[in-house]
């Protein structure tokens, strides 16, 4: 199918790139590695070192970030998270492969609002996240579908190595497609050959060369870590497992964050399900089966996570992007009312949302929380009811592109805001949904802390060596990489050898208190998500504030490191 480019669709796709660039690369250090970003970076440095660790099944993240490693000759936070960021931002030119199918001007918006959402945002600034699998499997689609199987190929290979993730999102597309073929049964036999027409030649024979060619050698780094490839076929059982485990994590904060970081999208995908059905659409019906499928597989896995949801936000967006298309034709005659009723409706969103920031300094129970409460229910109604007179004194379409604009503009803003907390640019104790768990809270405090001790006791800062004393953290493990580390078990503790640095959980133990000076440091602060009242959620939505509970860590460092230790007596 041909179909018409439109004046700077270049310069307004390089656009959303660049923000999605922004969004993704300043500060990707703004957050520590949690302990499940830490596991699979401490192995491609051990690779980059020389190493053959066993792999987690993330073969293509490891295997791309040791050679950046190898040629950096160290790890930090920010090459940790380069390919995540790299291949998150690219993302945005996935809907330029589908353009036949869904037009032009829907494709340039999806690539918008996938460089602004917040989910994508968090994913892309994650080690060993879903984002590889996400962007991987979509081009290796959208070059199929362009009939371009090399590259198809290619990139399916590219997917198969990028983690668990891929197989939720081939699962999903599977179901998906059995379903549309059990809907499409249904149709007059001439929609059915005209919807065959409109499928490229394929060429199936030009896959395979491509894909094995690209899994030996993407999959074995050029046959330096054969163990590559078994690593991604470890990610079937793995994803299977997710399906064996049970999480503490409740269906219903998916459902939530959903509202919390997606509003502009769920509004756009309400009102598009319901015409699409309505008149049958071959664009609309396709991605609301897609996404009902991607959410109801991310709810009722048992071990589901924030980032199992990452497959449901392309097709959100996609019917929001071709809602949103449909209301940009407004006419020369009509802007000046239109302009008036988004006025109107920001107005009244934005008195909506002081009020509801008003509910977080007052008690529940008192007057005038109830008070501001039906105000804020007033003032929806308010809305709604200012819509209905302006589609009943002036025109249905005035109400509707001024009504869905002043949406688009306020629920916009809240959703930027949601991407900028997911990067964490509101800092690590204004806590997110899509962060990982076990974020530290004071790793470069503790790092420093030992490089410090370390000079002042051996004139260099990364000759002592550590003892981890009871503790499975990698996040720990990575914050000290530079120095020999050793990870024991309460009982085998020697302090006969005399480490220089031992890190135990929060305790008294009078064998360490005798020979070294300790320090404690909050390790991880977990928010009490699961335990969080009503009221405590209302000042998450508003202020980004939650209860938060503590894990504290002892930094043991032996006495005669210190500048200022007394000599021993005869």
């Amino acid at each position: 199918m041909t179909y018409r480019h439109f004046k700077h669709e270049a310069w307004l796709y390089a656009l959303a790139f660049l923000i999605a660039v922004a969004l993704r690369f300043i500060q990707p250090g703004a957050l520590p590695l949690a302990d499940a970003e830490a596991a699979p970076a401490l192995q491609a440095l051990q690779i980059a070192q020389g190493f053959k660790p066993a792999l987690s099944p993330h073969p293509l993240y490891i295997l791309s970030t040791s050679a950046l490693f190898f040629l950096y000759g160290g790890g930090t936070d920010f090459l940790a998270r380069f390919f995540p960021a790299l291949i998150g931002s690219l993302l945005v030119f996935v809907p330029l492969l589908f353009a036949d199918r869904i037009k032009p001007r829907p494709s340039l918006i999806l690539a918008f609002f996938i460089a602004l959402d917040p989910g994508m945002v968090a994913l892309s600034r994650q080690a060993a996240s879903p984002i590889f699998a996400i962007t991987f499997l979509l081009l290796a689609w959208g070059f199929y579908n362009k009939n371009k199987t090399n590259f198809a190929g290619i990139f399916a290979a590219l997917a198969f190595l990028s983690g668990p993730s891929v197989w939720s999102g081939i699962l999903g597309l599977a179901i998906t497609w059995a379903i549309l073929q059990a809907v499409n049964s249904r149709r007059p036999a001439q929609n059915s050959s005209e919807e065959k027409t409109l499928e490229p030649p394929i060429q199936r024979s030009t896959l395979v060369i491509p894909f094995i060619a690209t899994l030996v050698t993407v999959g074995t780094l050029l046959f330096i870590v054969p163990n590559g490839i078994s690593a991604a076929l470890a990610s079937i059982p793995a994803y299977i497992k997710t399906w064996l485990t049970d999480v503490d994590i409740p269906a219903s904060r998916l459902f939530f964050s959903l509202l919390i970081y997606q509003p502009l999208g769920i509004l756009l995908v309400v009102i598009a399900s319901v015409r699409g059905w309505r008149t049958g659409s071959s664009r609309i019906i396709p991605l609301s089966i897609w996404f009902f499928v991607a959410l109801l597989l991310a709810i009722f896995n048992p071990s589901h996570q924030m980032a199992d949801l990452a497959w449901a936000l392309i097709p959100l967006w996609g019917m929001a992007a071709l809602e949103l298309t449909r209301n940009l034709d407004i006419f020369i005659e009509e802007r000046n009312e239109v302009a008036g009723v988004v006025f109107l409706t920001i107005f009244i969103w934005t008195f909506a949302w002081l009020d509801f920031s008003g509910l977080t300094i007052l008690p529940p129970d008192s007057q005038e929380y109830v008070m501001r409460f039906w105000l804020l229910l007033g003032s929806l109604f308010l809305l709604v009811m200012s819509l209905l007179l302006v589609a009943a004194g002036w025109s249905i379409r005035i109400a509707q592109f001024g009504g869905i604009w002043g949406m688009a503009l306020v629920l916009g803003v809240l959703g930027f805001g949601g991407a900028l907390g997911s990067a964490g640019f509101r800092g690590q104790y204004a806590p997110e949904l899509w962060w990982q768990e076990n974020i530290p809270v004071h790793a470069d405090l503790v790092e420093a802390t030992v490089s410090q001790v370390s000079e002042w006791g051996l004139g260099d800062d990364h000759a002592a060596s550590v003892m981890i004393v009871g503790m499975d953290s990698p996040a720990l493990e990575w914050v000290l990489r530079e120095r020999q580390i050793f990870v024991v078990e309460p009982s085998q503790l020697d302090i006969s050898s005399a480490p220089y640095f031992v890190i135990t959980p929060l305790q008294d133990d009078p064998a360490l208190s005798s020979a070294y000076r300790g320090q404690d440091f909050a390790w991880r602060q977990p928010p009490l998500w699961n335990i969080a009242l009503p009221q405590d959620w209302v000042r998450w939505v508003a202020l980004r504030e939650m209860p938060q509970t503590g894990e504290t860590i002892i930094l043991w460092a032996r006495d005669d490191l210190f500048l200022n230790s007394a000599p021993s007596q005869p």
